[in-house]
């Protein structure tokens, strides 16, 4: 499959897709999970986050962001993320994952489009936390988005071409030890950096709805 550049119109159509889950995410699945155990029972209290995908353009290019957590957040300190966090009150998800990124970059939530339905939740047994992630595209497209980074959830922005996740050379794998256990831990090498995870598995899954969407168009032809 050649990748052409991406346009926001390929996305909605990827995104229009049935999601693929788990047999997506496994891709970039650590082995043996630390901690993997099946998801809890429907009476273990939920926590639930919501985290984003924003989409923006850039040189006529599809980005999104990656972020740097500090070594003074609650949670995956000084891992690569996606912006987003933990559910508030009775908000919905969708309304989750546009504050945390509006408070974590600095950005005006109201010019942001959530594209399509969310990515398949995700269990993170480490955290004990459900993560839905949204697809959204920054509006102004005659204005990259400027980021006002909360210094003390975000040490740095990453922008990540999308067309890097369809880069099978990009993923790698290595042995690591993870809470007392070796682990094979595959991931993304984005410039520079080793994004895994849960980061890695939800991004995964939107790698395969893309790949999918393309290579229906390309059958076109």
């Amino acid at each position: 499959m050649s990748v052409y550049p991406l346009s926001i119109d390929d996305v909605r159509r990827a995104l229009g897709q049935p999601r693929p889950g788990r047999a997506a995410e496994a891709r970039l699945l650590p082995r043996p999970r630390p901690g993997d155990i099946p998801p809890p029972p429907p009476e273990h209290p939920l926590k639930e986050a919501g985290v984003l995908i924003l989409l923006y353009s850039k040189n006529r290019e599809l980005f999104f962001i990656l972020t740097r957590r500090t070594e003074t957040v609650a949670r995956h300190k000084g891992q690569i993320s996606l912006p987003g966090g933990a559910r508030e009150g009775a908000e919905f998800l969708q309304e989750t994952a546009l504050r945390e990124t509006s408070e974590e970059l600095g950005l005006d939530a109201d010019q942001i489009e959530i594209l399509g339905e969310p990515l398949t939740p995700l269990y993170i047994p480490v955290s004990d936390f459900w993560v839905t992630a949204f697809v959204g595209h920054w509006l102004l497209s005659e204005q990259q988005p400027v980021f006002q980074i909360e210094p003390k959830e975000v040490i740095q922005v990453i922008e990540t071409p999308l067309a890097s996740i369809l880069d099978k050379s990009l993923i790698q794998e290595e042995r690591w030890e993870l809470r007392g256990d070796i682990v094979r831990v595959p991931f993304f090498h984005i410039q520079g950096h080793k994004v895994w995870g849960a980061t890695a598995m939800i991004l995964s899954e939107f790698a395969a709805l893309l790949e999918t969407q393309l290579t229906a168009e390309e059958i076109q032809i």
